[in-house]
C-alpha cells in the first residue's frame, strides 16, 4: 500500500510540474513565480534575469530561451516580446506566461517545431515592462470605475511617449543628409526618462536584437512604424498621415503574418475600428512621439511592431482562456519570421570579426550593423539585392544577392584592409566594447539549419 501511495505521489508531483499555467490574472509576485515555475521545468533551454528596477523597486524580470541560455551563438538572432507597457493593458502579459509555459512544455514533449525554434533563436520574454501600475490597475480590476488608472509608470508618465525623439533626427537627415541607422542620444538621456524606459534602452543596446513586438490593447490591430508623422509638432498629431520607414513592406508583411495568424485581426472590424487586413501604419492611425517602436528601429537592429490585442484593456479572467487561443499561433509564427533575408559574419583577410561594420541594401535608406561577435543580420523580402558591406579602415565590397523564402541566406563578407590610417570602428550593438575577436565559424556555429543537441550545464 505504501508503494501505491509512494507511485501516486510520485504522479501528483509530476502532474503539478507539467501543469499549465491557469488561466487567471498574475500579481508581480504571482508573475515571479511563474517564471522561476517555467525555469525549473526547463533549467537546460532557459534562464531568468533582471533589466533594472521599477519606480517602486519591482524587478524587471526577463525569460530567456535558448539551447544555450546566457550565450549569444554567432549567426543566432536574438527576439524579443514585451509586455505590459501600459500597466492597464493586461492581456499581454498573461499572453507572454502562456507562451513561455507553452514553449518549455513542448520542448519537453518534442515537439519539432518548437525545438527547431529554441535551437535556432535566442528568444526573450519581458512579461510586464510596467509592474507599477499593473499594480494600481489590478487592485480595481476588470471594472475600473476609472479608465487610465494603471496606464502610466508610478511617476505617472506614459512609458510609450517616455524614449528619446530620434524621428525628428531622421527625418532632418533624410532631407539634408546624415545617419540613416543607429542614430545617437542626447549626452544627457538617462536623466530624461523613468527608470522602466532606462533598464529597456539599456537591455536593447546590450543584446543585437533583430526582430521585437510590444503587445498592448484596447484596439485589436498590429501596428507597425513610424508612429510619428513629420508634422507631427506643426499640425494636430491626432489628424492621420501615412509614415513608412524605408522598410515598410516588410513591415506590413511583419504585421500580416501575425494578423492573419491571429484567431479575429485580420477580419478588420474589431473594437468598433475597421483596419484592412487588421493591420495600420502607427501614424496613418494616430500621430505617436516618443515611442518604444520607431526608437528600436532608429536606434537599434530591431524591427518592432505593436500589436493592439484587445477591445477591453483589463479582459476578464473567464476570456484569457480563448484569448490564448486566438493569438497563441501568431505569437509563435512572428518568432519564426526572424529567420528571412540574409545574415552572416564581416571578416577581415585574417577571418578575424569586425565588429560595427555597416550592411546597407542599394534602394532601402536604413542600414544595419555587424554585432559584438562580427555577425549580423538583415531581414528583407524574397527578391535580389546588391548588399554592401563597409568598415573604417577597409575597402568596402558589394555582393549581388538573392533572398528566397523561409530561411535567410547565408551571405558572409572579407574585408581588405585600406592603406590609408582611419578612425577606428564604431561601438557594436550587444553591449561590447569593439575589437576584434577570432571567428569562429566551423567550430562555435552549427551550419545554417543544423540541429545542436541542448546544453547540459546548469541553467
Amino acid at each position: 500500500m505504501s508503494d501505491l501511495l509512494s507511485a501516486f505521489l510520485h504522479l501528483l508531483l509530476l502532474f503539478k510540474l507539467v501543469a499549465p499555467v491557469t488561466f487567471r490574472h498574475h500579481r508581480y509576485d504571482d508573475l515571479v513565480r511563474t517564471l522561476y515555475k517555467v525555469h525549473n521545468q526547463c533549467p537546460y533551454i532557459t534562464q531568468i534575469y533582471s533589466i533594472g528596477r521599477s519606480v517602486k523597486g519591482r524587478h524587471l524580470y526577463v525569460l530567456e530561451f535558448s539551447d544555450y541560455p546566457g550565450i549569444h551563438e554567432p549567426l543566432e538572432p536574438e527576439v524579443k516580446y514585451v509586455g505590459n507597457m501600459h500597466g492597464d493593458e493586461v492581456l499581454g502579459r498573461e499572453l507572454l506566461l502562456q507562451l513561455s509555459e507553452f514553449l518549455c512544455e513542448e520542448f519537453q514533449n518534442q515537439n519539432q517545431r518548437i525545438m527547431r525554434l529554441i535551437q535556432e533563436t535566442r528568444i526573450h520574454i519581458l512579461p510586464s515592462m510596467n509592474p507599477d501600475g499593473y499594480e494600481a490597475a489590478a487592485t480595481q480590476g476588470p471594472n475600473m470605475p476609472e479608465y487610465l488608472v494603471g496606464r502610466n509608470n508610478a511617476n505617472k508618465v506614459d512609458l510609450n511617449r517616455n524614449f528619446p525623439d530620434l524621428n525628428t533626427y531622421f527625418y532632418y537627415n533624410e532631407k539634408h543628409g546624415g545617419p540613416n541607422h543607429h542614430l545617437p542620444l542626447p549626452n544627457n538621456w538617462e536623466s530624461q526618462v523613468e527608470p522602466e524606459t532606462k533598464a529597456v534602452i539599456h537591455w536593447m543596446r546590450s543584446f543585437n536584437f533583430v526582430l521585437s513586438a510590444n503587445l498592448h490593447g484596447g484596439a485589436v490591430v498590429a501596428n507597425y512604424p513610424y508612429d510619428k508623422s513629420p508634422g507631427h509638432r506643426f499640425r494636430n498629431p491626432y489628424r492621420t498621415t501615412n509614415s513608412p520607414t524605408p522598410d515598410d513592406k516588410l513591415f506590413r508583411k511583419l504585421a500580416k503574418v501575425y494578423s492573419y495568424a491571429h484567431g479575429w485581426m485580420h477580419q478588420g472590424w474589431n473594437c468598433g475600428d475597421y483596419f484592412p487586413d487588421g493591420i495600420t501604419n502607427g501614424a496613418s492611425w494616430y500621430s505617436l512621439s516618443k515611442g518604444m517602436q520607431d526608437f528600436n528601429y532608429l536606434h537599434t537592429n530591431c524591427f518592432e511592431i505593436t500589436l493592439e490585442l484587445s477591445c477591453n484593456k483589463f479582459p476578464r479572467q473567464e476570456e484569457l482562456q480563448r484569448e490564448w487561443l486566438g493569438n497563441r499561433e501568431a505569437l509563435i509564427q512572428f518568432l519564426e519570421q526572424v529567420h528571412q533575408g540574409i545574415k552572416g559574419m564581416v571578416l577581415d583577410e585574417n577571418h578575424y570579426n569586425l565588429t560595427g561594420a555597416v550592411i546597407s541594401v542599394h534602394g532601402i535608406n536604413h542600414d544595419v550593423t555587424a554585432g559584438e561577435q562580427g555577425d549580423y543580420f538583415r531581414l528583407l523580402l524574397p527578391g535580389t539585392y546588391t548588399v554592401t558591406a563597409t568598415a573604417p579602415g577597409f575597402d568596402p565590397q558589394t555582393e549581388n544577392v538573392i533572398v528566397h523564402p523561409g530561411r535567410p541566406t547565408l551571405v558572409n563578407f572579407y574585408l581588405k584592409r585600406s592603406i590609408a590610417p582611419v578612425n577606428p570602428l564604431r561601438k557594436a550593438p550587444g553591449g561590447g566594447q569593439g575589437g576584434r575577436m577570432q571567428a569562429q565559424l566551423r567550430i562555435t556555429k552549427k551550419k545554417d539549419g543544423a540541429r545542436k543537441q541542448p546544453h547540459r550545464g546548469p541553467g
